[in-house]
């Protein structure tokens, strides 16, 4: 009876006639890996509505299993979309779709359209269809001329293209942009980081901002952004949290000593705009100096194929260099596979500096080959990670628990998968500084947030240049 009302009121409020206004044709496309993705281009429309099924015929104007109306067009288009649809080659899409225009309502009818290809994010189609295609390089963006027809295959991947050129570059950022929402390719984390760290801060969006054609991310006292006693209270993120929503990622109430996060931070991430496995990442940044901040400038992996509570899928470290100044001559980068010592560092390599690297910038790089990973700073090699036979090996001589996950990748394992770049600040923790006479907490006592905000007056004077700063990132295929 809904059903049937629907489609008469929806009927009488429609003008189709054999010579009046035709409908522009809707483009439909199928994204890789998931999604589906609908177009109509504007023609002074006020609103278009799309209705489909997958694979099952339209009931005449019923609503369909995708029944959506889209109030305002987008560069000329009025585009529906939906990020979850699972397609694949051979599916059958039916659809109607519905535009007002002058306070009119017209239909285009009997929509049939069938996967024959994906496309990616870009609009770049991907024959899936074709086992051995040309190489397909991603063109830098700064350049008008055109991509070599045939070159030599890269073993880098990036999710949507089937085979690269070697050397060519496939991201590139330099943050000249008027601010944060300009970045088309990096989303916020907005939630409270729990394990395996438990680092001492919130991630909102505004504590990351560009300044003169620079990514900063600026850490600032929690009571100094709201007020005084607010870490006794609670914070709720949940309308806008990235974290998992139900869970302490989202919403804190304190209790005791459990006190809220003392210090507000930023992380951005490309987890949901670029992905790629093995290649060359170069990065130029000028690192936080301050007691206990720590700079996050990661490849973290995109789907915890080997699990993600304790590094079990690993994280690669680009440049990490502790803000105290007893330590700030120490670079470290490499892959962290575990979030405990004795196997938590093992892996990492050491650069000892002249000067601390957090005085000035420094262009960091790491290479990520399918048999290791080399680490470089300003052009200098310090660090060479090979797996031999697997990091199983080693990590089973130093008790890693997990470790028996990676006999089902490649002796890369558990970093054989699809990565992304991260950017951040985090503050304290629970593993990354070992307890001594200076350090006002203890490493996983019930009281390590309480003791660390306790001793303020210690730490948060030696934060003199807490934020993270970023000029340029860029990423070659091998």
């Amino acid at each position: 009876m809904e059903k049937l009302y629907y489609v008469a009121v929806l009927a009488a409020f429609c003008l189709v006639q054999a010579n009046g206004y035709k409908v522009p044709d809707a483009k439909l496309e199928a994204i890789y890996p998931k999604g589906l993705r609908v177009s109509v281009p504007d023609d002074g429309f006020t609103l278009m509505a799309f209705h489909g099924n997958l694979n099952q015929e339209m009931e005449g104007l019923e609503a369909g299993q995708w029944a959506r109306d889209i109030t305002k067009p987008k560069n000329g288009q009025w585009i529906f979309r939906d990020r979850n649809a699972q397609l694949k080659i051979g599916d059958k899409i039916y659809f109607w779709t519905y535009v007002i225009k002058n306070g009119l309502g017209y239909r285009q009818d009997n929509g049939e359209w069938t996967v024959t290809h994906f496309v990616t994010e870009e609009g770049i189609p991907i024959n899936e269809t074709n086992p051995d295609p040309m190489p397909v390089p991603i063109p830098d963006s700064s350049t008008s001329s055109p991509p070599p027809i045939a070159c030599e295959v890269s073993p880098t991947v990036v999710q949507g293209y089937r085979s690269l050129c070697k050397g060519v570059l496939i991201f590139t950022e330099d943050f000249k942009k008027p601010n944060v929402k300009s970045l088309t390719s990096w989303d916020p984390e907005i939630m409270f980081p729990q394990e395996p760290d438990y680092p001492f801060n919130a991630y909102l969006a505004d504590a990351v901002s560009i300044d003169n054609g620079a990514l900063k991310i600026k850490p600032e006292l929690t009571e100094s952004r709201y007020h005084e006693g607010y870490l006794h209270e609670q914070w709720d993120l949940s309308n806008i949290c990235t974290g998992q929503v139900g869970t302490r990622e989202c919403s804190l109430v304190a209790n005791g000593a459990q006190i809220l996060p003392p210090v507000i931070s930023g992380k951005i991430t490309t987890r949901n705009k670029f992905n790629f496995k093995y290649g060359r990442i170069e990065v130029r940044a000028k690192l936080p100096a301050g007691s206990w901040l720590l700079p996050e400038i990661l490849l973290e992996p995109r789907d915890n194929v080997y699990g993600k509570q304790r590094y079990e899928s690993g994280i690669m470290k680009i440049a990490f260099v502790k803000g105290n100044a007893a330590f700030a001559k120490k670079l470290y980068g490499g892959p962290v596979l575990s979030d405990t010592e004795p196997y938590r560092t093992f892996l990492l390599k050491e650069k000892l500096g002249f000067d601390n690297f957090n005085k000035d910038f420094h262009n960091y790089s790491l290479v990520w080959k399918p048999d290791g990973i080399q680490m470089y700073v300003d052009g200098e090699q310090y660090g060479d990670v090979t797996p031999g036979e697997g990091f199983y090996f080693s990590a089973r001589d130093h008790a890693v628990p997990h470790a028996s996950m990676w006999l089902k990748g490649s002796i890369m394992a558990p970093l054989d998968q699809f990565f992304y770049i991260s950017l951040g600040v985090r503050v304290g923790g629970i593993h990354d500084f070992d307890d001594a006479r200076d350090k006002p907490w203890i490493n996983r006592h019930t009281k390590a947030l309480y003791k660390f905000w306790e001793h303020k007056d210690l730490w948060y004077p030696t934060w003199y240049s807490p934020e993270l700063t970023v000029e340029s990132i860029k990423v070659y295929a091998l």
